[in-house]
């Protein structure tokens, strides 16, 4: 009384999809929430990494799948959606298909779907994380290494988390101290962050970064303020906020938007 294996959808319908459970489906979005890959401001490096290691897959070239870490708010996932965007405007026939963490025990079965396609798919899960109980980090070694089928030469994996081993530094050092044999009480699961061949780390912005961001927003989207309103009043939204990130900036500028009268 098995469900029949999904059939593979008609990848033309859209850039992006999202993979759904019980029953297994791929929902196409029509229209992806993202920003301008020249809209991240202070993240050069870690854009130009993964830009051209994106740009190497969607030709067919070897590449890396890629861990983006660090800094909440930062433009973790909105940099994976903006690279995706720059290489797809070059002409390439990549698709975008969002996994939740929660769905990662179906990632075979997501796998073989994707496998006979002739587009090319970054496979992307964003907060990925684990607990102490948690055995969700098994299945994802089926995209990371493969097992004995290999994973599919057109699927790529990145993912994006808050912490650099995928789970928290207290639970790693509660276990160490725990454990018989402490080298190896944590070794599953934090070896798991090994099998990226790439590692982008994403740290908070100073105060000059913050501002070049909300005027890169308003020289895009024609918001005309004056210097002084602007930084003061950016200075004392981050101030209440108790924080300074990308994720800020946007916000600040869209109450701006709003109050200049400007729709996004």
């Amino acid at each position: 009384m098995a469900p029949a294996p999904q059939e593979a959808p008609d990848f033309g319908k859209a850039d992006a999809f999202v993979w759904h459970v019980d029953p297994d489906r791929l929902e196409p979005v029509p229209d992806v929430s993202r920003v301008a890959l020249k809209l991240l401001i202070g993240i050069d490096r870690s854009r130009d990494t993964l830009l051209r290691n994106t740009e190497q897959f969607a030709r067919g070239l070897p590449a890396n799948n890629a861990l983006l870490w660090g800094a909440r708010g930062m433009g973790k996932s909105s940099i994976v959606k903006a690279v995706h965007a720059e290489v797809r405007a070059t002409g390439a026939d990549l698709k975008l298909v969002e996994l939740q963490r929660e769905d990662l025990p179906s990632v075979s079965r997501l796998l073989n779907v994707l496998r006979g396609s002739r587009s090319r798919f970054v496979l992307f899960c964003d907060d990925l994380s684990f607990s102490h109980d948690d055995e969700h980090y098994k299945s994802l070694k089926a995209v990371l290494d493969g097992g004995i089928e290999g994973r599919p030469e057109n699927v790529l994996f990145y993912a994006t988390s808050n912490r650099r081993h995928l789970m928290p530094r207290d639970m790693i050092e509660n276990e160490r101290s725990s454990a018989i044999n402490p080298s190896e009480a944590v070794e599953e699961k934090v070896s798991l962050s090994d099998r990226f061949g790439l590692w982008l780390g994403f740290h908070p912005c100073s105060q000059d970064e913050y501002l070049d961001m909300i005027r890169g927003y308003c020289e895009a989207y024609g918001v005309v303020v004056d210097a002084e309103e602007l930084r003061a009043g950016a200075i004392e939204w981050q101030a209440t906020r108790g924080a300074r990130s990308g994720r800020v900036a946007w916000q600040f500028f869209t109450d701006l938007a709003g109050r200049k009268g400007v729709a996004l």
